[in-house]
């Protein structure tokens, strides 16, 4: 076989891999990855966080996942399907709330809770769902809905039920407000002194008021 010949062969081979990654980008399938859905949602979630449900579309997150957008409506159907996906929470108070109830003195729940929220949010592997629903709750009745729901079945919900306190609902949405306005605060309007200051500052400065939402007199 001449030089040629192996040359001929060589471009065909390689024609021959180019047309098929033509062909897997042309069905929405990312090559050598069998984990497109999850791709996708990983894609969701940034670009929720980064423009909220409204500036968030179905063509830039298969953009960002590499894959074709008709792949993502075959894996989540509509984008508040996708949504309601991307949103689901890394840590909810039922996995760790009975525990500290049960085992930590009443006194030092509020400053426990404190800093469990503000280390689940300075993970930034968990930061693209909080961002996500910050960004969304804002512009979007139905983002907004969805949130919601979604707070009061796997947050304010659990909370209130382990709390065994008068106007447990109340207290515990309470607590989520003062929650979600620090992050707002903190992570998306980046307000300065706070976005910078130490977890251990602001849990010593948040941790009282959260000990009297649970436990003190609202009247």
């Amino acid at each position: 076989m001449g030089l040629n010949d192996h040359a001929g062969k060589h471009v065909r081979r390689h024609g021959e891999r180019r047309a098929a990654h033509r062909a897997a980008r042309h069905s929405g399938r990312r090559p050598g990855d069998g984990d497109t859905r999850g791709a996708i949602l990983a894609a969701a979630r940034d670009e929720f966080a980064a423009g909220g449900f409204d500036g968030a579309t179905i063509r830039g997150i298969a953009a960002r996942a590499g894959v074709d957008p008709a792949l993502v409506h075959h894996y989540f159907g509509a984008k508040d399907k996708l949504f309601e996906e991307a949103i689901s929470l890394p840590v909810a108070p039922e996995a760790f709330l009975p525990q500290l109830l049960a085992t930590v003195e009443p006194a030092r729940v509020g400053e426990l809770v404190t800093r469990r929220f503000l280390t689940v949010w300075e993970d930034t592997a968990n930061r693209p769902v909080f961002m996500a629903m910050l960004r969304s709750v804002v512009g979007n009745e139905q983002a907004a809905s969805l949130v919601r729901d979604r707070l009061g079945r796997q947050v304010f919900g659990p909370i209130a039920g382990l709390l065994g306190v008068p106007d447990a609902a109340l207290r515990a949405n309470l607590i989520g407000a003062q929650f979600i306005g620090l992050a707002l605060a903190r992570y998306v309007g980046r307000v300065e002194p706070l976005a910078s200051a130490e977890v251990e500052t602001l849990v010593t400065a948040l941790a009282p008021t959260i000990q009297r939402y649970l436990f003190g007199d609202l009247s």
